[in-house]
């Protein structure tokens, strides 16, 4: 297989992302948090934004974080599916909780109470994904164990136009976002994205879709819109690179082996660079000429192996 040469890539600044943009609002974030938790609430006044500023990630600051209902709320939006989002979370609620605690006395004898932290994905990338899909931190350890002692669970809605119907029924902004996303990519198939954007933008003011937040914020809304599709764009160049990696040398070390000792040294290969199970089971069958289920057999064989021996 032909060696993909990686991109070097300039450094960006931070920049907003729309769906950070769309749910500032208090208005809005409570609406959402109503949609996610089935509830009524009205008083925005109860809400409390509590997103650091300051904390960046990947070029990303951690989308939105807030209190209510005595609850600390975590939300984050992606077009990737990223597993290490539990372990990003913890982070980030390290630091929301530090800043909420930082005038209490963590040597006293009385319990310090704190809000109950929830995290939240909300995805809307082109991968195929459920409906909904829990990701665990335990997940990434290198030993498990029957019972973490330390865990972290972050819910992922896809919120793809199509998708979780009630959740996006229930939140106008957030149907509106995803049907704005929705025509974005059905224009970026006929036409240069930028372009594509730009006639996203004016049909949904017409159409009465984000009307109100595209009029005021048009021109930074296609800018943001561009800088996310280039940074999906970048981070699927980055995992492509990474597969085409694990696979070359998944079949260079199998070429000196035999059939099945070389299956298994190209599953190895992929599970540990992260590729995906579909592209893993693809290039099995393209390489070995094996068939979906065949494929499907090996692949759990090998990942079993890998799990027990953790």
């Amino acid at each position: 297989m032909k060696k993909k040469k990686k991109e070097v890539r300039p450094q960006r600044t931070y920049k907003d992302t729309m769906f950070r943009m769309l749910f500032l609002e208090k208005e809005k974030l409570l609406s959402l948090y109503n949609a996610v938790n089935g509830t009524r609430y009205t008083n925005v006044e109860d809400l409390e934004i509590t997103t650091l500023e300051n904390a960046i990630y990947m070029n990303y600051k951690n989308d939105i974080s807030f209190v209510m209902n005595f609850e600390l709320m975590l939300y984050e939006h992606q077009s990737t599916v990223n597993p290490n989002m539990p372990l990003r979370h913890l982070f980030y609620v390290t630091k929301v909780l530090q800043s909420i605690t930082r005038n209490a006395d963590l040597y006293r004898s009385v319990q310090i109470k704190i809000p109950t932290p929830r995290f939240v994905i909300f995805y809307n990338g082109t991968q195929h994904q459920p409906e909904q899909k829990v990701l665990k931190l335990s997940d990434a350890f290198e030993k498990k164990l029957e019972i973490p002692e330390l865990e972290l669970i972050v819910t992922m809605y896809n919120i793809n136009f199509g998708q979780n119907s009630e959740l996006l029924n229930t939140c106008k902004t957030l149907k509106e976002y995803a049907q704005y996303v929705s025509k974005v990519r059905e224009n970026a198939e006929k036409m240069p994205f930028e372009e594509a954007v730009q006639t996203a933008v004016d049909d949904c003011i017409r159409n009465g879709i984000l009307a109100d937040f595209l009029l005021k914020n048009r021109a930074e809304a296609i800018e943001v819109s561009i800088f996310e599709y280039d940074e999906e764009k970048h981070l699927k160049n980055e995992r492509e690179y990474a597969y085409n990696q694990g696979v070359e040398q998944g079949e260079k070390r199998g070429e000196q082996r035999g059939r099945k000792e070389g299956i298994q040294i190209l599953i190895r290969t992929c599970l540990k660079e992260g590729i995906l199970k579909d592209r893993t089971l693809q290039v099995l069958e393209e390489s070995y000429s094996l068939s979906r289920e065949e494929a499907e057999t090996y692949y759990t064989e090998i990942e079993g192996c890998i799990t027990q021996n953790r």
